[in-house]
């Protein structure tokens, strides 16, 4: 039986679409959480439309930088007006998502403000990036 290589080159592809959107995560991530603690903090807006504005610098971030970075070379890039439809949709599942746990943590249960970063930073990444390799960079 010939050797076979420990990662195929699908997995490796993957595993690379999975650094790169780690790190494009995080860039996104800073940005959103950095204009939400600022505007809770230093212009006492609302925690859920402070976070509104974050995601909002947020989404264009990941847009540019998931779509030339973390997903090169996977998917057509032909019906860049379906992309942006489709990105905007997860874009929302992820928003409404991580305003759950900002909603539940800090308004509701009356925990710090940065009680929702763990869930904002691990769950709902992994769902996300799920729907944008299989749907919106197909």
């Amino acid at each position: 039986m010939a050797d076979t290589p420990f990662l195929s080159r699908e997995r490796t592809a993957l595993l690379g679409q999975l650094l790169r959107y780690a790190i494009t995560g995080v860039l996104a991530s800073v940005v959103n959480i950095g204009i939400y603690h600022m505007l809770v903090r230093r212009a006492g807006m609302d925690p859920n439309l402070a976070w509104t504005c974050g995601f909002v610098g947020a989404a264009i971030t990941g847009y540019v930088v998931h779509g030339q970075w973390s997903f090169r070379g996977h998917g057509g890039r032909d019906r860049q007006a379906v992309r942006i439809a489709r990105f905007a949709i997860v874009s929302l599942i992820s928003f409404g998502l991580n305003s759950l746990w900002v909603w539940l943590l800090v308004q509701h249960m009356d925990l710090p403000l940065w009680a929702p970063y763990p869930l904002v930073l691990c769950v709902t990444p992994l769902l996300v990036f799920w729907l944008n390799r299989i749907w919106v960079f197909e």
